[in-house]
């Protein structure tokens, strides 16, 4: 291969400018995916179909529809439909994070089944209302059994997160595609753009791993 590496020529402060971005949406998306999973699988969770069904519909929709689909549809059906029209980065969060929602709901449903019964009928000996009950016991109880499947679905959508570049949005993988345009150097900039996603996303993984072992132990 006649082929000469110059990595000099990869610029970090775009993709530096761009990794912000990228973490800005990422974090967004998680604040919504963890907090409103949970109330989502509750609803999934509800004795009534009618309560039920439509949500089963929505977890099943972005569970089965590729992230890449989801994120063209919301930026280009949803103005058009509902006539709504936001800035992109807020339908980039609004897009990943309704993603990342029904995936977490599914790991909270899990973790919320496996609450023992004892703690639910101790909080209802010791009268406290059913939102009580998901507030103090059913909620602690299945997030801390959560945390290690939603750290990896979080870090999942980090990396999904470089979908946005196929609308526009400036993120890392946009500013590594500009770059290699620039100048003329594909290899070396998107061999940097794949160390930063790595960089980011091997601690997660490996905090994953390491609260996987510990629950491992507690239960053994």
């Amino acid at each position: 291969m006649d082929y000469t590496f110059n990595f000099n020529a990869v610029s970090l402060a775009p993709l530096l400018k761009g990794l912000w971005v990228s973490l800005e949406l990422t974090v967004a998306a998680n604040v919504i995916g963890v907090v409103f999973g949970f109330g989502l699988a509750l609803l999934i969770m509800s004795p009534f179909k009618l309560v039920r069904l439509p949500f089963m519909l929505f977890v099943e929709f972005f569970r089965c529809t590729p992230a890449i689909v989801q994120i063209v549809w919301i930026f280009y059906c949803v103005p058009m439909l509902f006539d709504v029209f936001l800035d992109p980065i807020t339908m980039g969060v609004l897009a990943l994070g309704l993603n990342l929602m029904a995936f977490n709901a599914e790991a909270y449903r899990a973790s919320i089944q496996a609450v023992p019964k004892e703690q639910i009928d101790a909080g209802i000996a010791l009268g406290l209302t059913p939102i009580q009950r998901i507030l103090h016991i059913i909620f602690p109880t299945a997030f801390r059994a959560s945390v290690p499947v939603l750290l990896t679905n979080g870090i999942v959508i980090f990396q999904q997160s470089a979908l946005v570049a196929i609308v526009a949005i400036q993120d890392l993988m946009y500013q590594g595609k500009s770059l290699a345009t620039e100048t003329y150097r594909p290899i070396e900039t998107f061999t940097v753009v794949a160390l930063i996603y790595f960089a980011v996303s091997f601690p997660v993984t490996q905090i994953v791993g390491l609260l996987e072992r510990r629950r491992q132990l507690l239960v053994s």
